[in-house]
């Protein structure tokens, strides 16, 4: 039986694939295309790269690695996600070669030990019951000093851009996403605190990323602290 987090996160996201990235760039004032450029960016891509992309969703990621020249598996919980992502990829025919799309759940792939050069994840571990067991999941896929790069949600640390964040994240998100459709009202209603709590649960990612045999970490907080890119490679 799916943890009740988990469980919340999928019928909260069942029936909005097709806005999903459009609704994404909206709610984050148009950071969240640039925060997966970032992101791509830290796997350092290079063609015949073979990299798995967790968490895919609507397979952003996924696609702007294939578009890199990366062989890219995309793993994703939801079926409906990943139909999207499916549909974007038939839009790019050039990279169906470099594209296989699965469906599994992060805590337990369906993937062999060390079988990828890097692996990439977004917005996943506010999700899972046990963070640290999941990174270790991660980890144990991808090849000894192969690299790992997460982007997430985060909580802006100076005042001034922490008081702005919770009153986006608490009024603006909640009225952007009533002016759409009720679900992503839902939605709206729903980030902010769920991101302040995984701010609260887990305040060094960093840490908890060495914690689990990944090393050499960096991180990136662009956008005044409300998003963290963090990246690393497996211990050898």
């Amino acid at each position: 039986m799916q943890p009740a987090r988990k469980r919340h996160a999928l019928e909260l996201f069942a029936g909005l694939p097709k806005r999903y990235h459009a609704m994404g760039a909206l709610l984050s004032f148009g950071q969240d295309p640039r925060w997966r450029r970032m992101l791509v960016d830290a796997i350092a891509p290079r063609p015949g790269l073979r990299v798995a992309d967790v968490a895919t969703g609507t397979g952003l990621v996924a696609l702007a690695l294939a578009a890199r020249g990366c062989e890219v598996v995309a793993l994703d919980q939801s079926e409906a996600m990943l139909g999207e992502a499916r549909a974007r990829a038939a839009r790019r025919p050039e990279l169906a070669a470099r594209l296989r799309f699965v469906r599994g759940e992060a805590e337990q792939l369906p993937f062999a030990d060390a079988e990828f050069d890097a692996l990439s994840f977004t917005y996943l571990l506010r999700y899972v019951d046990d963070p640290a067991a999941t990174l270790r999941e991660l980890a144990r896929v991808v090849k000894p000093g192969g690299r790992i790069a997460m982007l997430e949600f985060a909580v802006p640390r100076a005042t001034l851009p922490r008081l702005a964040w919770r009153a986006h994240t608490r009024l603006g998100l909640p009225a952007l996403g009533r002016l759409v459709a009720p679900a992503w009202f839902e939605v709206g209603r729903f980030l902010g605190p769920n991101i302040e709590d995984f701010d609260a649960r887990e305040p060094d990612l960093p840490g908890l990323w060495r914690g689990c045999g990944i090393e050499d970490v960096h991180e990136l907080r662009p956008s005044f602290g409300a998003a963290v890119i963090l990246w690393g490679t497996r211990a050898r």
